[in-house]
């Protein structure tokens, strides 16, 4: 955890490096973290962030968020996995689609206002989706957010989001990013419609 107006750290919780950490979410009092490839969600106190125990789930673990019922969990695919919070059996699945097209290497999520806020890995977007359906309903285009010159690395992608629900403020960063921004979402116009007049 860090001040927003400073990036001074406040409080953090090294992971041990057996593992790599991906997606993480609050859950009542606890903060529950994915990991890529060991299959297990680590579970903390959130307040202390001191470690609890952990949570066994199949396949890989990307993005994490929570609707207040379920955790939804991506892993890569096309699909977003909802769990139970407490004991991490699928509850249910939505496959991803934009018009009709399944959209894979979802990575990083949000759950704001009803919709999930998914990063697509190794793209400057941001699909919006609905959790009942699964259809992609807008897009947010980070393109050019951190100029290529600030990108050190190939790997310098965006992969983060972040929202605080108090204040409806939406942050975005990336992987090895120096930066962290805070973004509105404007509503696309809807596109101008020529009318023949008699």
């Amino acid at each position: 955890m860090e001040d927003l107006e400073t990036g001074r750290i406040l409080k953090f919780q090294d992971v041990p490096s057996k593992y790599f950490a991906e997606g993480l979410t609050n859950w009542g009092s606890t903060l529950i973290q994915l990991t890529w490839q060991n299959h297990i969600a680590l579970v903390y106190d959130r307040a202390t962030f001191r470690f609890l125990h952990t949570l066994p789930y199949t396949g890989e673990g990307w993005g994490l968020t929570q609707d207040g019922r379920n955790l939804i969990l991506s892993d890569g695919t096309a699909n977003l996995r909802f769990l139970d919070p407490e004991t991490f059996h699928l509850v249910r699945q939505v496959a991803v689609t934009d018009h009709g097209k399944p959209v894979t290497q979802i990575n990083e999520l949000e759950y704001i206002h009803g919709q999930v806020y998914a990063n697509i890995w190794h793209t400057d977007r941001i699909a919006r989706i609905s959790p009942a359906t699964g259809k992609v309903l807008g897009w947010i285009d980070l393109t050019d957010l951190l100029p290529a010159s600030q990108r050190t690395d190939p790997e310098a992608v965006l992969n983060g989001i972040a929202y605080d629900s108090v204040h409806d403020r939406l942050f975005v960063t990336g992987k090895l990013w120096p930066k962290l921004f805070e973004i509105k979402v404007i509503p696309e116009k809807p596109a101008l419609r020529a009318v023949h007049l008699p």
